[in-house]
């Protein structure tokens, strides 16, 4: 539902946007074709729009004399006079734009001389702190549209899973939305989502983000686009020209500015950077606009090509401020068969409340006379790049001021700010009701009209939905989506839906089904998930699970449900009841399938299993933002299990199964009989800084930039039903993933913890664990690789530390054959530390992103100092 502020502003505007006049028309090229996205402004106000892929533009404009500025990058800026009657009139104005002349000048350039483009780029480098900063705070409103297209389609995805029946060739996804944001430096933006339009979808809700499109900053070092793993220099990076080389292709007066055109050009191929253009004003030495693209040779998995543009204007009222005016994103997509389209495009316009960090730019200092040396291959009137480096502007006290205007901003925005009850942390406020808007609400607040096919999608899905989502519809999709393919059991199990009934019925693929171990034998593990939704995000999911152990001759039946009780916030039970079969490490990597596989083909009985009976119930919330709760009750008897068989289908010579019990050095003996346990624990898990979401169907996390702290406990309390055992285990931990721009990401993980206070009866599944590896075959390479399961399980105190940095091709990529492949390198670091253990270190480098999926490693474990082994690991690495 609308805040009351937010209907009387509507209740207001729209009988004024009523009443006024239309001005439409097409922007067109010198070739006479529509020019896709060109900016439209009303000169001298902060009313502006954008034309759609087909060059066609709309904008609503009270009665009144204006001239209205098109703009196009590359292209010379066309100043249209309009008179808009109002009362609803149409006025059409089609302009035709001129490709834009650059000139060169009366510069003599010999073959000895750098480019003039270098002097202009160096100086926009050293204004580029200055021009990231320099305004302190402003309010806008913005309009994004996005649209994804499938152009092809497989027979079969990879060859064996054939497609759902509502997979077509067109458009499948279109969606608008309309915002109001706040920015504030160094980065805080909020954002209010007024209304939302999704294609076919009256109740879906845009995924549009307004604050995403600030990611795209090009006066950052590095631009992350969020679709990739790898950073991008920016042409006028502090670093820039190790990476690019440039070429002034020509300046042309804008006004009062002159805007030099240069083309940025990488110097290898292998490098993370951009090709095109970006255009530089000269004397303040500001981004102008960019044109740039990216293609195959930039190492992006599923992106064929993709292009940026974006235009900067000066503020309404303040020359020395530039704010963006339009962003487009457009991308040519193909993977696993699929080939498609799409782009996204914003318009931010209604720049308002705009606090510049200084009233007037800090002055560059002046130029040094040009010394010209009497040599007949001398440059011939350029600065040199050290006569540039001394006009370097003094940006001393810039973060003190751009503190104190942001200061000034809010103390002067409380007395009317919209943004004001959005509490710390929420980046974007989607309230109740944004998609409820007709067409002819879209109609008079769109500034980007639709094309044809847009047009069209809308007509169509809008019109069919209630077909659509009828029963006979569904029933009939989901006859074609239910239809069983052996592959799918294989692969990924076999999912039955009802999506009338918002029901699924999920079954476990044929590795998880049928498994094999000494303990039971052959073992049967039927397990079905069935999955209840609602409209918003509640959600029941039951799981049943029957265990039989064909050698064992032991049935172990079991229950798992679990309920999300709340439509927005986390608010989740989870009930666990029955008899299961556990691995002492309840956390280990030794997946059933790997064990299955290395006991029956190597000998190798690695799982070692008990029995447990009883229940646990468990819940988690999130009390305050940032903070999640999982607190947990649960009561179990124990029950040791052996070896029942010793088949196997290939007999390794001298090699014999081991018994059922764990190898530790700790606890030489583990062997336990039986044993009861009611244990209580506790984990908090606190992300400071975290920013969010907020939407009518749910809270969405978007992290933060501190790392993630843990503290848990668990408790073993005697005397009560028959338990037997007492200890306190406590735990602390951080993790993060760190950017290092250029050079990847590095992710940590540590733990610090004891077990505190008395024990009594405490038996090897209540020990502290650290999951090894035994095989070749890496469940997941954030653990131990090359330790044994059990070997340094502990009762006392513990540090575990795990360290990955992803370098994300950083040297790869500069091989001419390997960077075909895209694959990536990796570098680890585990360590351990208990009493037993000492200090024991593992070291890793390997290669991930081979086939795109899978990752090999090659590891050497240390304890103390002393080598202990190596060995090679092969696991899932995306």
């Amino acid at each position: 539902m609308l805040r009351l502020p937010a209907v009387l502003l509507l209740l207001i505007w729209l009988p004024i946007v009523s009443h006024a006049g239309v001005i439409k028309g097409t922007v067109s090229g010198a070739n006479q074709q529509g020019l896709a996205f060109a900016n439209v402004a009303v000169r001298g106000s902060a009313t502006s729009t954008g034309s759609n892929e087909q060059g066609e533009f709309q904008l609503r404009l009270p009665a009144g004399q204006y001239e209205l500025v098109f703009q196009y990058v590359g292209y010379r800026p066309h100043i249209q006079p309009v008179r808009v009657q109002g009362g609803d009139t149409v006025l059409t104005v089609n302009v035709t734009l001129q490709p834009e002349s650059y000139n060169l000048g009366e510069v003599l350039v010999k073959s000895t001389d750098r480019d003039p483009a270098y002097a202009i780029i160096q100086q926009a480098q050293q204004w580029r702190a200055y021009h990231r900063r320099e305004v302190a705070a402003y309010r806008a409103r913005v309009y994004i549209k996005s649209l994804g297209r499938i152009n092809d389609t497989p027979e079969k995805i990879m060859g064996l899973f054939k497609l759902g029946p509502d997979i077509k060739k067109g458009i499948f996804y279109l969606s608008e939305s309309l915002s109001d944001i706040s920015f504030a430096q160094p980065n805080v933006v909020k954002e209010r989502m007024i209304s939302s339009r999704v294609s076919g979808d009256s109740r879906g809700i845009s995924f549009n983000r307004a604050s995403a499109a600030r990611n795209l900053g090009f006066y950052e070092n590095l631009i992350k686009p969020g679709f990739s793993e790898r950073g991008f220099v920016s042409p006028i990076a502090s670093n820039a020209m190790l990476f690019y080389k440039y070429e002034l292709v020509g300046s042309t007066p804008r006004g009062s500015e002159v805007v030099h055109k240069i083309r940025v050009i990488p110097r290898r191929r292998t490098d993370p950077v951009f090709t095109g253009f970006i255009y530089i004003v000269d004397n303040s030495w500001r981004i102008h606009s960019v044109d740039l693209n990216l293609d195959k040779d930039a190492q992006i998995d599923y992106v064929d090509a993709l292009h940026i543009a974006q235009q900067y204007v000066p503020a309404p009222g303040n020359p020395n401020v530039w704010l963006i005016q339009s962003q487009q994103i457009r991308a040519e997509l193909s993977g696993l068969g699929f080939k498609g389209s799409g782009y996204i495009t914003a318009v931010l316009s209604n720049y308002a409340n705009v606090v510049p960090t200084y009233p007037t730019p800090p002055a560059a200092k002046t130029a040094p006379p040009v010394v010209v040396e009497a040599k007949d291959d001398a440059p011939l009137g350029q600065e040199t790049a050290a006569q540039i480096r001394k006009r370097k502007p003094d940006l001393r006290g810039l973060n003190a001021q751009v503190r104190k205007q942001v200061k000034r901003a809010v103390r002067d925005s409380l007395k009317n700010d919209p943004f004001a009850q959005m509490p710390r942390g929420q980046v974007q406020l989607v309230e109740k009701g944004v998609n409820e808007r007709d067409s002819a609400y879209w109609d008079q607040v769109r500034p980007v009209p639709l094309t044809a096919e847009e047009t069209k999608d809308y007509a169509v899905k809008d019109s069919t939905e209630v077909i659509r989502e009828s029963r006979p519809y569904q029933d009939s999709l989901d006859r074609k989506r239910n239809e069983f393919e052996p592959i799918n059991l294989l692969i990924g199990g076999y999912t039955h839906q009802n999506t009338f009934k918002k029901q699924s019925v999920a079954v476990l693929p044929l590795a998880q089904i049928f498994q094999y171990n000494t303990v039971e034998g052959a073992v049967l593990n039927a397990q079905a998930v069935f999955r209840q939704r609602t409209d918003d995000r509640r959600n029941f999911t039951l799981t049943p699970t029957l265990r039989y152990g064909f050698s064992s001759k032991q049935l172990n039946p079991s229950l798992a449900a679990t309920w999300q009780l709340h439509p927005a916030k986390i608010k989740q039970f989870s009930l666990l009841v029955g008899r299961t079969v556990e691995n002492f490490d309840r956390n280990s990597q030794l997946t059933p399938a790997i064990n299955t596989l290395y006991t029956l083909y190597a000998n190798r009985n690695y799982a070692k299993l008990y029995r447990r009976d009883g229940a646990e119930l468990s819940y988690l919330t999130e009390p305050v933002n940032g903070l999640n709760l999982v607190t947990s009750v649960s009561y179990f008897d124990r029950r040791e299990l052996f070896n029942t068989t010793t088949e196997l289908l290939r007999d390794v010579r001298g090699r014999a199964f081991t018994p059922n019990l764990p190898v530790s050095e700790e606890l030489p003996n583990p062997s336990f009989g039986s044993s009861q346990a009611l244990a209580v624990g506790l984990s908090m898990d606190y992300k400071p800084g975290q920013r969010y979401i907020s939407r009518p169907d749910g809270k969405f996390n978007l992290g933060s930039k501190w790392p993630t702290f843990n503290v848990q406990g668990r408790m073993a309390v005697p005397g009560v039903l028959g338990s037997d055992v007492r200890y306190t285990l406590l735990q602390a931990g951080v993790r993060d993933n760190v950017p290092l721009g250029l050079l990847g990401t590095s992710t940590f993980r540590m733990n610090v913890g004891s077990f505190v206070g008395r024990k009594r009866g405490m038996q090897f599944m209540d020990y502290r664990h650290f999951s090894g590896n035994q095989t070749i075959l890496a469940g997941s390479f954030s653990n131990f690789q090359l330790l044994d399961y059990y070997r340094f399980s502990t009762n006392s105190s513990y540090l575990e530390v795990h360290y990955d940095h992803h370098f994300n091709g950083f040297f790869l990529n500069n091989i001419p054959l390997l960077r075909k492949l895209k694959w990536q390198e990796v570098a680890s670091l585990n360590y351990l530390a208990t009493g037993q253990a000492g200090h024991y270190v593992e070291l890793g480098v390997g290669i991930e992103h081979i086939f795109k999926v899978l990752r090999v490693d090659f590891y050497s474990a240390l304890q103390s100092g002393e080598k202990l082994g190596t060995g090679v690991r092969i696991g899932l690495g995306f």
